[in-house]
């Protein structure tokens, strides 16, 4: 009898009732919302407190790269490189066309999905006077579009110094090789990096076909390099670093055997203890990208070598940089069956990943100062030219137009001249009259 009148006191109206009610609901309510602890409840003795658990922060990739200091030097070359990219597919389109150098906003505005643009093409090349130039055509009066001439030798240019450099393209394909476990690679993945090691269009008949004594295709989409044996080429990028922190900064080789060049960011925020674990991380040994050991199954040392495989491939590339989705195609066969994105994120002091457009772009941190190449090579800096051009957008379009009337006004003289030429005959030496027509 007792118990029951604790647990449940005698109500002696509706008010009563209601008032129960009301405390119930607000009861179970401050419990689900963390809301106003309460020493006792009147449901309940047993109840004194409402439970509050605290979750720890979580640390994913996912939080390490929204999390990560920004650097914006790095991050404004992508926006800049897609625009150049589109302007090239553009062009690639309009010399695909039969008809002649030139082709009409109306067909061009059908490109849109197929270059990738958000906004109307015609909108778009307006931007860039000094990539395309816009006319009437003579004939059909319809507005048209070509590629100006001083963008059509920098893209010629660009041709012309990837053939030059074919043998240095051949080299990065045999060290790519040679990084693989097994010295084979699939021909899609070399596809998909091609721009970003320096081949050409058609490398896979230029410098695969062609260089067979290096090479051998063992099927249609499976490359195999034909000689494993090569010392010269089994040295690393960063073992050059480590020779001159040696010699020059008279460090022990402890230090730099197995050492990264460290390169934070600017405003990176350095915790407690991160140098002191940065220093022990520097000196833990790893089975380096071109030995063919068996590699160690400890984690801190897998992971090593496995920042030490896409330091390699990144120092291999022309710009020092890849798409992260492009480089996961290379994870069989380089032996990084990790998570390439966190694993790169662990580290922001070798590596950068830049989220500007639709894709996440890893660079190398120590060939960039202020968005430049430290060590730039011929197709950089043709690619470079192209770039700035593109930058102008519409500065110094003014002082173009008047050149483009100029070149027009010249013409139109010329062909003038020529064709009165033409038109007379006899000799031109001395006096000359016109002739009477005979009554």
């Amino acid at each position: 009898m007792f118990e029951k009148c604790f647990l449940f006191p005698e109500i002696h109206s509706k008010k009563d009732m209601n008032s129960l009610k009301s405390l119930r609901y607000s009861s179970i309510r401050e419990a689900l919302t963390h809301q106003n602890p309460t020493k006792s409840s009147f449901l309940c003795p047993l109840y004194f407190y409402n439970q509050r658990r605290w979750l720890k922060p979580v640390d994913s990739a996912q939080t390490r790269l929204e999390n990560r200091t920004r650097d914006h030097q790095l991050d404004k070359i992508i926006p800049q490189i897609r625009k150049l990219n589109i302007i090239l597919e553009i062009s690639k389109l309009m010399s695909s066309k039969k008809r002649g150098p030139f082709v009409s906003l109306q067909l061009m505005s059908r490109w849109k999905n197929l270059v990738g643009l958000n906004v109307n093409v015609g909108a778009f090349i307006g931007k860039y006077p000094h990539a395309f130039e816009i006319f009437t055509h003579p004939f059909s009066k319809n507005l048209c579009c070509k590629i100006t001439e001083k963008f059509k030798v920098l893209i010629d240019e660009e041709e012309n110094v990837v053939r030059e450099c074919e043998v240095d393209a051949v080299k990065r394909v045999k060290k790519l090789l040679l990084l693989s476990k097994h010295g084979v690679l699939r021909v899609h993945a070399l596809r998909l990096i091609r721009k970003e090691l320096g081949l050409p269009e058609d490398f896979r008949d230029s410098i695969l076909a062609k260089y067979s004594s290096e090479f051998r295709l063992v099927d249609l989409e499976t490359l195999e390099l034909v000689d494993r044996d090569d010392e010269s080429l089994c040295v690393a990028k960063v073992e050059e670093w480590r020779e001159v922190e040696y010699r020059e900064k008279w460090l022990s080789e402890f230090e730099t055997n197995y050492a990264f060049p460290i390169h934070l960011p600017t405003g990176f925020k350095i915790e407690k203890g991160f140098r002191e674990e940065l220093k022990n991380w520097q000196r833990v040994p790893y089975v380096k990208p071109y030995d063919r050991k068996e590699i160690s199954r400890g984690l801190e040392r897998f992971e090593k070598r496995v920042v030490a495989v896409i330091h390699e491939l990144l120092s291999l590339t022309v710009e020092k940089m890849v798409e992260v989705e492009r480089l996961a195609h290379f994870r069989k066969d380089l032996g990084i069956e990790v998570n390439v994105r966190e694993v790169i994120l662990k580290h922001p002091g070798i590596f950068y990943v830049s989220t500007k457009g639709s894709s996440q772009t890893l660079f190398l941190r120590e060939a960039y100062s202020k968005g430049c190449l430290i060590e730039p090579n011929p197709i950089y800096n043709v690619r470079r030219k192209m770039l700035d051009l593109v930058l102008l957008k519409t500065r110094y379009s003014r002082m173009l137009l008047q050149r483009e009337d100029e070149t027009h006004r010249e013409e139109k003289s010329r062909d003038v001249l020529i064709s009165s030429n033409e038109d007379w005959e006899g000799e031109r030496d001395g006096d000359w009259v016109l002739p009477i027509l005979g009554k």
